[in-house]
């Protein structure tokens, strides 16, 4: 399943790039989880334009699949100094969520309505002032 979804999602080039799509439930019970690059942008994006795409996949998720949730999160790369475990029971982050949202099927429709207001979705300070500083981006995908 998350190949199917893959091919349908990378099909277009997004301005936050989709590093991970994952498929995952047990019998019917079906959860996508779509992991965005929040620094390696394929153009201008802005706090709208994020949105947009945000709410986007996740309609294309649910149209794509019979799934019951996508859950989307925005990472940012950590510095590891060399030498130190990236694996196993020491390991070290190498990456920290900067926007985490879980939308069910039924939630879908008010998804830009919570992204606009915050509800249930977490925001990293600087992560969204700095979307919040960049111009308004045209819509580059479609």
């Amino acid at each position: 399943m998350a190949i199917g979804l893959g091919k349908r999602l990378l099909a277009t080039i997004w301005p936050a790039q989709i590093v991970r799509v994952r498929v995952d439930g047990i019998g019917s019970h079906l959860v996508a989880a779509l992991v965005l690059s929040a620094v390696k942008f394929h153009g201008r994006l802005d706090e709208r334009g994020f949105d947009d795409e945000v709410v986007a996949l996740v309609g294309r998720s649910f149209a794509a699949q019979p799934l019951e949730e996508v859950d989307v999160w925005a990472t940012v790369p950590l510095h590891v100094a060399p030498g130190l475990p990236v694996s196993g029971d020491y390991a070290q982050p190498t990456s920290k969520t900067v926007f985490a949202v879980t939308t069910t099927r039924s939630e879908a429709p008010l998804l830009r309505r919570r992204l606009f207001r915050g509800d249930g979705v977490y925001w990293d300070g600087a992560f969204r002032a700095r979307l919040r500083r960049t111009r308004p981006s045209p819509r580059q995908w479609h």
